[in-house]
């Protein structure tokens, strides 16, 4: 019989160290408030002296291999943090941001509700992002891809992708499943570091080392709102 707590050769697993990044600064509005296509957005410059501060952060991290949701924010994160290393960055469409529904579409009354509060209940029956895409498939896009690159062969591996989708899978890591989507912020090129141990095709458990870290503010002493909060109140001045 197993010890409590073990599983049957988890001594015999192989460790592995991801470290988990949301891409750095953009702006999702133009100059006079209106929505851009996500898809599209650049780093600002705001965002590039974020991902380099990243970057020299993980300066002695030997990454052997790095992936973005091919987004290009997330492009654009990932090659400022690798600058100079021969490191192959691959992209995977299942770690894109989840999608949400056309912000015009929702009443004055219900804006904050929706948007500042819009990870709030993500495990409720049938909830969707803003009227878009529903939460569970969501998250079940995201763990299988998060599955199958821990299948990968790496030591250590970069990951850059979006602010919901790190807390899917920080929500999941810590048992929490959707219900804790919303405690897990994740500022602009923030890094968190998780690493998993793996037997064969099986994860016998994940340990949490580090989470939001932004080192461009270590102290978080000028980041103060989340990042859906800022989102509501530009796109709510720009509709008056």
């Amino acid at each position: 019989m197993n010890a409590p707590g073990r599983e049957a050769g988890a001594s015999q697993a192989r460790r592995k160290r991801i470290y988990l990044m949301r891409h750095a600064a953009v702006s999702y509005f133009d100059g006079e408030g209106r929505p851009i296509d996500p898809r599209s957005v650049p780093l600002t410059a705001e965002g590039r002296a974020q991902a380099q501060a990243a970057g020299r952060m993980l300066a002695d991290i030997p990454f052997d291999l790095a992936v973005s949701s091919g987004l290009p924010r997330t492009i654009e994160t990932a090659a400022l943090v690798l600058a100079g290393r021969a490191v192959p960055l691959h992209e995977e469409p299942r770690f894109k941001e989840v999608r949400s529904g056309r912000l015009r579409e929702i009443p004055a009354d219900e804006l904050r509700a929706e948007v500042a509060y819009g990870y709030d209940g993500a495990h409720h029956p049938g909830r969707r992002f803003i009227g878009g895409e529903a939460w569970t498939t969501f998250a079940e896009r995201v763990q299988a891809a998060w599955q199958d690159w821990l299948q990968r062969d790496f030591h250590h591996l970069l990951v850059v992708t979006h602010d919901a989708v790190n807390r899917v899978i920080l929500a999941h890591a810590c048992g929490a499943g959707l219900a804790g989507v919303s405690a897990f912020e994740q500022d602009p090129a923030c890094v968190n570091v998780l690493d998993v141990d793996v037997l064969g095709e099986r994860v016998v458990r994940t340990l949490v080392r580090a989470i939001c870290i932004t080192p461009y503010d270590l102290a978080k002493k000028d980041i103060h709102h989340t990042v859906m909060e800022l989102i509501h109140e530009t796109y709510r001045g720009s509709r008056g």
